[in-house]
């Protein structure tokens, strides 16, 4: 094994919903880690709450605590998150699941409105970058 081989791991999480590509749900480089894209899925692949921007980031939150958490870090520790929504409307809803689970940590953020998710009746998705402490 190389030294680049002990700086990658990965995190394939059991309450994910099922990989729709060939992708992981995240990758620890050293102290960060990247999250996938999380979208509103249950364990089946089934859509949660179709249409419902705030439900799904609810959902989309929790996927992304699952992956923070096994990585052994959390929101606090959250640099940058890119969310793409269906309808920029719908930032609000999110941002309030957003500050919920982020509380007073504030991260680096990006919102990209797109014409569609990969699923029909998603309608966010989130991915983020986080610092692991030591």
């Amino acid at each position: 094994m190389s030294v680049l081989d002990h700086a990658r791991e990965e995190f394939s999480l059991e309450s994910s919903p099922p990989a729709l590509s060939h992708y992981t749900d995240a990758v620890r480089w050293g102290d960060v880690l990247f999250i996938s894209g999380c979208v509103a899925l249950d364990e089946t692949g089934q859509v949660v709450a179709p249409g419902d921007a705030g439900a799904q980031a609810r959902v989309v939150h929790q996927h992304l605590a699952a992956a923070l958490n096994a990585a052994g870090t959390d929101f606090a520790h959250v640099l940058k998150v890119t969310v793409f929504l269906t309808d920029v409307n719908d930032r609000q809803a999110v941002n309030e699941v957003r500050k919920e689970f982020f509380g007073d940590s504030l991260p680096a953020s990006t919102l990209v409105e797109i014409s569609a998710l990969v699923v029909p009746g998603l309608v966010v998705e989130i991915e983020a970058i986080a610092g692991i402490p030591a």
